[in-house]
């Protein structure tokens, strides 16, 4: 599987509603980042799709920028709007957009500006108008988070863990989390299938709304943590920190998310990643190569039939479940001869995980 871009940042932060990060000293920018909702550096999300930005333009003489929306967490789509407004008024030939949040700004923005191209990550195509002609400068590039989560369910269970945890950001309302979170939970069911293993999950969208640490996130990961859950999958940006706080104090584990977060803790065993800043890399030299027609007005779904989805195999750390066999997983799901299902339950609740799984959503 090809090896995902990690790159180190040192990042010169603004004051104002608009933080930018040059690549040269140019007072423009053709590459433009508007982030989601968090921090720019959240280790995750944000952070992996701006480090795709920073290599196209440092790889390609071209400079970037990175726009945060006005009032954070609060952001409103009018925010959103003035954040994509700037970036063209500062010279963006393409702008990527971060977050299914971004949809209606987004629309209004590409339909404003019919010159610039948009990247639309977790994203689809866009229509002006409910019933409109597809917006042809709108990009939508989406994962099939299922099966990163799937691989890292199933990873950890063959490592051994029988008590899971999930807490996803979005509050539920996220589809990429709640792929995530549906592919984890049956990764799990099949290992422990496959093992002859009961197993138990604890599933929860509470405190991830805003996709940020909290002191109420790691109270209530501590608390799962101290009633026997041995690994939680921290699916959410910033909720890294909390929930790994919670590990950290309890000697308990940690699954990451988006990409490789094992350095930035020693309780992560593993991460589900999707090949953020590879994609985005691939996204803007369409535009650059003069191939946008490929993109633009589509949506892409990006898997493992891409090498955009899985586990890092460079920092493997399990001990019972060997990369050859995470490798001959891959390929399963690659041929898709594994099928996982991407249609979460809208209540997971709901889900009749069946033998050998119990499920507890809070």
């Amino acid at each position: 599987m090809k090896k995902f871009l990690a790159l180190t940042l040192v990042l010169v932060m603004a004051i104002g509603m608009l933080a930018a990060c040059k690549t040269t000293t140019g007072e423009t920018a053709e590459i433009a980042f508007v982030t989601d909702v968090g921090q720019l550096m959240d280790k995750s999300f944000n952070q992996g799709t701006w480090e795709g930005c920073k290599q196209y333009a440092d790889a390609n003489n071209k400079t970037a920028k990175y726009y945060q929306p006005a009032n954070g967490e609060d952001a409103t789509d009018a925010d959103r709007y003035e954040a994509m407004k700037a970036a063209v008024e500062g010279g963006a030939k393409v702008v990527v957009c971060a977050g299914f949040m971004q949809a209606t700004a987004l629309t209004q923005a590409a339909k404003a500006y019919p010159e610039v191209n948009f990247i639309f990550i977790d994203g689809w195509p866009l229509t002006d108008g409910e019933n409109g002609p597809v917006l042809k400068n709108v990009a939508g590039i989406a994962y099939q988070e299922e099966q990163a989560g799937y691989l890292a369910g199933y990873a950890v269970v063959m490592e051994g863990y029988t008590k899971l945890g999930f807490c996803g950001g979005g509050g539920g309302g996220n589809p990429a989390c709640c792929r995530y979170g549906f592919g984890y939970v049956q990764g799990a069911k099949a290992a422990a299938e496959a093992k002859g293993v009961d197993i138990e999950i604890n599933y929860s969208w509470q405190y991830g709304s805003t996709f940020s640490a909290s002191p109420e996130l790691q109270a209530m990961a501590a608390g799962w943590y101290e009633n026997g859950t041995e690994i939680i999958f921290a699916c959410g940006g910033s909720m890294f920190s909390s929930i790994s706080a919670a590990a950290s104090a309890n000697d308990k584990k940690v699954v990451g998310v988006d990409v490789d977060q094992s350095n930035e803790s020693a309780t992560v065993v593993t991460s589900a990643m999707k090949g953020l800043s590879t994609s985005v890399v691939w996204a803007i030299g369409k535009f650059y190569d003069g191939k946008w027609d490929e993109i633009g007005g589509n949506g892409t779904s990006l898997g493992a039939k891409d090498n955009a989805v899985g586990l890092p195999t460079e920092t493997w750390s399990l001990k019972n479940w060997t990369v050859e066999d995470y490798n001959a997983l891959f390929e399963q799901i690659k041929a898709g001869t594994v099928e996982i299902s991407p249609d979460y339950p809208q209540d997971m609740a709901t889900y009749d995980a069946g033998e050998h799984v119990k499920i507890t959503v809070s």
